[in-house]
C-alpha cells in the first residue's frame, strides 16, 4: 500500500466518528464574522514595518497596525509563528481584513486579571507615579489605579509625597472596567501582612522573652510598642520602678526599646510588656544598703493627713507616719514637712513581701525626759489609702 493510500485511510479513520453536525459547526466557525470587543487567539503570519498579519481562524486574516501593537516603549517583538491574544476592533477593513489590537487585548486581559486579584484578595506590588488632591496615582498590573489618602498606610498618612516613585504593597478594593476605575489600598495590604506576622509572633513568643521594638503609640495609661507583627502595651506602672506621672517622661514616639513579655492573650491579640522588669529591682539594693536602723536621706514626694511619703532610692518610697514626725503631738503633716524638702530619716521597718518601708524622723533623737508613750504611738502600722 502506498503512503498516499495510508494517509487517506488515517484521515478517514480520524473523522469516522464525526457527525454531520460536527462538519456543519466546523464550516460555520470558519465563515462566521468576528464581533467587535471579542478577544480571540491567533498566530502571527507575517511581520511588516507598519503592521502584523495574524491568522485568527476566520475566513479572513486579521491585521494589527503598528499603533495597536502596544504602549509606547513597550511594543512586543513578534515573530511569525508566535501565538497571541488579540482584540477585535472591526470585523472588516477596506482590504477585507479583520482589524485587531494587541494593545487592547492585553489591557482587557489585565482588567480581567485585576478582577480576579480583587476576588482572591491577593496582595500585589504597585508603583506610585504621582500625588493628587485625593491621594496617589499608582500603576498596578500596567493599569492606572487610585490610592485614596484614607487607604494609605498608617506610617505615611501624613506624608503622601514621600511615597512618590516608591513601590508599595496594595490590595485591590474595586474594579470597574466600564468607568476605567481601579481603587487600591495600602492599609489593607499592611493589615493582612500584620495579621500574618501577628499569628507567627504568637506562635513563637513566650512569657519571659525579651524583645526589641519601636514605640508606636503613647497614651495617658502607657505606651504601645511594635515588636514585629503586633503592638504590645507597657502599662505606665511597668515603665519604671520610679513613680511615673507622664509616659513621655520615659519614652518618646519612634524610640527603640528592649522590653520583657509579661503576659500573652492570643484570643484578644493582647501582649503585655514591661520595661522596668529589665532594670535592677531597687528593693534588692535597699535590703543590701539600707537595713533597719540605718539613717538615710529622703525627698518628700507628697503629704497626706496620716503622714508623708519620701523617696529614699530611685523607685522606692517610704512612709513617714504622722506619729513618727515628732515626739510632740503633730496636728497636720504640713506643719512639719513640705513637698520637695530633703530630710534625714531613720529606717524602722522593711516589709519586702509587701514592698513597704517605714521611716521615722523623731527617732533620730532620744525621747525627751519624762516622755510617756501614748497608745497611738507605735513603730508598727499599716499603710493607709493614699487617696484619702
Amino acid at each position: 500500500m502506498s503512503d498516499d493510500s495510508s494517509a487517506v485511510l488515517v484521515e478517514e479513520k480520524e473523522s469516522s466518528g464525526w457527525t454531520m453536525e460536527d462538519y456543519l459547526f466546523r464550516e460555520e466557525d470558519a465563515f462566521k464574522t468576528p464581533v467587535p470587543g471579542d478577544i480571540v487567539d491567533g498566530v502571527v503570519v507575517r511581520v511588516d514595518a507598519d503592521e502584523v498579519l495574524v491568522d485568527i481562524g476566520f475566513k479572513a486574516e486579521g491585521v494589527i497596525s503598528s499603533k495597536e501593537l502596544g504602549f509606547r516603549g513597550d511594543e512586543p517583538d513578534l515573530q511569525p509563528g508566535d501565538e497571541v491574544k488579540v482584540y477585535v476592533l472591526s470585523p472588516e477593513n477596506d482590504a477585507g481584513n479583520v482589524v485587531l489590537s494587541l494593545r487592547r487585548a492585553r489591557a482587557e486581559t489585565t482588567w480581567i486579571t485585576a478582577a480576579e486579584k480583587q476576588e482572591s484578595g491577593e496582595v500585589m506590588e504597585a508603583d506610585v507615579r504621582e500625588q493628587n488632591k485625593g491621594g496617589l496615582i499608582v500603576n498596578v498590573l500596567g493599569l492606572r489605579g487610585f490610592l485614596p489618602s484614607s487607604q494609605v498606610g498608617r506610617a505615611f498618612s501624613g506624608n503622601l509625597e514621600s511615597l512618590v516613585n516608591q513601590r508599595i504593597p496594595v490590595k485591590i478594593l474595586e474594579v470597574n472596567r466600564k468607568r476605567n476605575r481601579l481603587i487600591v489600598s495600602q492599609k489593607a495590604a499592611e493589615d493582612e501582612d500584620r495579621a500574618r506576622k501577628r499569628e507567627d509572633l504568637f506562635s513563637r513568643l513566650g512569657v519571659g522573652d525579651e524583645v526589641t521594638g519601636s514605640v508606636s503609640g503613647l497614651t495617658s495609661y502607657g505606651a504601645f510598642v511594635d515588636i514585629g507583627g503586633a503592638d504590645g502595651l507597657i502599662h505606665i506602672s511597668e515603665l519604671s520602678w520610679d513613680r511615673v506621672s507622664r509616659v513621655t517622661d520615659v519614652l518618646q514616639l519612634g524610640e527603640q526599646v528592649r522590653v520583657k513579655v509579661i503576659k500573652l492573650d492570643p484570643e484578644q491579640n493582647r501582649i503585655s510588656l514591661s520595661l522596668r522588669q529589665l532594670q535592677q529591682d531597687p528593693w534588692e539594693r535597699l535590703v543590701n544598703t539600707m537595713p533597719v536602723g540605718s539613717v538615710v536621706e529622703g525627698t518628700v514626694t507628697k503629704t497626706k493627713k496620716y503622714g508623708a511619703f519620701l523617696q529614699v532610692l530611685p523607685g522606692i518610697e517610704g512612709l513617714l507616719h504622722i506619729s513618727e514626725l515628732s515626739w510632740d503631738h503633730v496636728e497636720k503633716t504640713e506643719d512639719v514637712l513640705k513637698v520637695g524638702e530633703v530630710v534625714q530619716v531613720k529606717v524602722i521597718g522593711i516589709d519586702t513581701a509587701r514592698r513597704r518601708v517605714s521611716l521615722s524622723l523623731k527617732q533620730l533623737s532620744n525621747a525627751p525626759a519624762g516622755y510617756a508613750a501614748r497608745s497611738d504611738r507605735h513603730a508598727s502600722y499599716d499603710y493607709e489609702d493614699e487617696d484619702e
